[in-house]
């Protein structure tokens, strides 16, 4: 029985040291609308993706870790340029303790990405070398394969940049509270219409919550009853005609829907 125990015990601490989603530094997560600076490191998942221009590096999408050597981000993200992956980062225009850059050993883009209709706008990055987890570094948790999320459940998207073209990228990680939009109202005619499929999580679009500060290939994070945070959905799209415009929300890749893809890739790379 004693040795059980000890068993029991030696589980749950691996468990707790390798686990996902629980910050050490807790988001302040408010109803407040728009975008704001987020608390430092309290999405601990959250990567810069950069690549190489000249000799520097300059920031062009998110991206999320949820392994210790894998990044999840955009397929639209991903071009014939040098990359590095930024994690631990809190304001892209310091240097900080705790940050580290890293070098993609591979990037998989998913074999039936179609730029042309947004479809299958996924990729994973294997770093070079795998991460030490640390209070600023942490990957995020995946959702369960298939699970779709009621219609209104409260999640944040999180970036340094703008989900829409002509904004300034921010040095401080923003975040914006963002109610997903279900299916069935999110591919009405007059909404998304058929460039929305299942494979895609809607969120925001009422007109007033702002989601310019998502980014590109970056995490819409959605919270468990138990605390820790998923990462529901990739920044695929939004709207040519400006910030959230009215029925025209922010539209992600559904992670969900790639559960399968993701383990196959994370296991023959």
């Amino acid at each position: 029985r004693q040795l059980t125990m000890k068993l029991l015990v030696f589980v749950l601490l691996i468990a707790g040291a390798y686990g996902c989603g629980r910050p050490t530094y807790p988001p302040t997560v408010s109803r407040v609308v728009g975008g704001e600076d987020v608390r430092a490191n309290s999405w601990p998942w959250q990567v810069s993706l950069q690549y190489k221009s000249g000799s520097s590096f300059y920031h062009t999408c998110g991206g999320t870790l949820i392994a210790n050597q894998w990044v999840l981000t955009a397929a639209h993200c991903i071009g014939s340029y040098t990359y590095r992956v930024y994690l631990g980062k809190h304001n892209l225009g310091k240097s900080e303790s705790g940050s580290i850059a890293i070098s993609p050993a591979k990037i998989i883009v998913h074999e039936a990405w179609d730029s042309y209709r947004i479809r299958n706008d996924i990729a994973l990055i294997k770093l070079s070398t795998p991460v030490q987890r640390s209070d600023s570094i942490m990957p995020a948790c995946l959702p369960a394969s298939g699970e779709i999320l009621p219609h209104n459940f409260p999640c944040y998207v999180t970036g340094w940049g703008r989900l829409w073209t002509g904004g300034p990228i921010a040095d401080i990680l923003q975040q914006a509270r963002l109610p997903v939009v279900g299916y069935e109202t999110c591919s009405k005619s007059d909404w998304w219409g058929s460039l929305v499929t299942s494979s895609m999580v809607c969120a925001g679009g009422d007109g007033q919550l702002a989601s310019c500060n998502g980014d590109s290939g970056g995490p819409l994070n959605c919270q468990n009853s138990d605390g820790s945070w998923d990462v529901h959905g990739v920044v695929s799209f939004g709207s040519s005609m400006g910030c959230n415009y009215y029925k025209k929300p922010s539209v992600f890749t559904s992670v969900s829907a790639y559960i399968n893809w993701i383990n196959n890739v994370m296991a023959s790379n």
